[in-house]
């Protein structure tokens, strides 16, 4: 009997720079396109959110994870990143400049959150719709 092994999951690492989002968006559209599946939108604007609050807030190398899940059939996007501190969703201002990216990811997708890592940082998942 040869032992069961889990598909390795598609992941890109980045470096905290301006190109992370770009980057990032465009891993999750090749695995979608290589996945046959054609409206990649919503997909890009999460893992772009993701990415970008990795980017300003977290610090080191942030890692980028996007698989579908066994259980439902629904695309996960995970981005880790070394940071301690968590995303909100921050109460609808008309006068703040930035901060709504967590609020539109909240509505477009079926779920969200974050895990602590135990060495340290967190990964934040967001469930397609």
């Amino acid at each position: 009997m040869s032992p069961a092994f889990a598909p390795e999951i598609p992941s890109l690492v980045l470096e905290p720079d301006v190109q992370a989002p770009q980057l990032a968006r465009r891993f999750l559209a090749e695995l979608f396109a290589e996945w046959g599946i054609e409206d990649d939108y919503i997909g890009r604007l999460v893992v772009c959110e993701l990415v970008t609050n990795s980017y300003k807030h977290a610090k080191g190398r942030i890692t980028v994870r996007v698989f579908v899940d066994d259980g439902d059939g629904r695309v996960v996007v995970e981005v880790e990143d070394g940071g301690d501190g968590r995303p909100v969703v921050r109460p609808e201002s008309h006068t703040a400049l930035d901060g709504r990216g967590m609020a539109l990811l909240a509505d477009l997708v079926d779920g969200w959150g974050v895990r602590p890592l135990a060495g340290g940082g967190k990964v934040t998942w967001a469930r397609l719709r």
